[in-house]
């Protein structure tokens, strides 16, 4: 998939050459399965995921209200779009973005499949969703922030896209050794996200804590 990641620049110490190295080869091995779309979306739909993603708890704790209209940011193989969307209902609405062909492909097919006409894909640039400002109850961003590379420009964007009241929903790996998820150099930590999401104009209102490996933060316009 053609993501670009910009967590280097949150590091304050550089890196030494053999770091470096690393960050390469990691980020190498990410962008190569990336592009063989089969297996990136059967590790994503993989069911032993379930047991560290929670998605019904996940939904629970969301307490989506029926006609609501969610993006779904880095919807890959739509592992929450559909699930997103059977809480909406059909007064609601689910946008499924993502920036990689094959997975557009991928979420039109299982649309069709599913005849699920509340879900609407979306192809969108790196940096920007492409869609409507004051449209969007809410943002759910389920382990993608890290893969945004203009992640201010991003936030400002989605800023205006966000109806009054709206929602960024991130949840994202902590930035520890997990035996789950991307390389430690693509994390973003926590206390991190916090500090760029304050500086950027929102403030934090609900964390839930039950995930194992990731964090699950809720945050809205100041």
């Amino acid at each position: 998939m053609k993501f670009l990641v910009a967590l280097l620049a949150l590091l304050a110490v550089p890196l030494s050459a053999p770091a470096q190295d690393a960050v390469k080869r990691d980020h190498h091995e990410m962008h190569q399965l990336h592009r063989d779309s089969n297996a990136y979306i059967g590790m994503l739909e993989d069911p032993k995921r379930d047991v560290y993603q929670k998605p019904h708890e996940v939904l629970t704790a969301l307490a989506i209200k029926p006609a609501e209209v969610i993006a779904d940011i880095g919807a890959g193989s739509g592992y929450f779009t559909f699930r997103l969307a059977h809480h909406v209902g059909d007064k609601g609405n689910v946008y499924a973005v993502d920036v990689s062909p094959e997975m557009i492909l991928h979420l039109n097919r299982r649309i069709r499949q599913l005849k699920a006409m509340n879900v609407t894909s979306i192809l969108a640039d790196p940096d920007d969703p492409l869609l409507a400002d004051s449209s969007i109850d809410r943002f759910f961003l389920s382990n993608s922030w890290h893969h945004i590379e203009n992640q201010s420009k991003y936030l400002s964007l989605i800023k205006k896209m966000l109806k009054p009241g709206g929602e960024i929903i991130m949840i994202d790996f902590h930035k520890k050794e997990l035996p789950v998820g991307p390389p430690m150099q693509m994390k973003i930590a926590r206390e991190d996200l916090i500090r760029q999401m304050e500086s950027n104009g929102f403030r934090l209102t609900k964390e839930h804590t039950f995930l194992p490996y990731q964090y699950f933060l809720v945050f809205v316009p100041k």
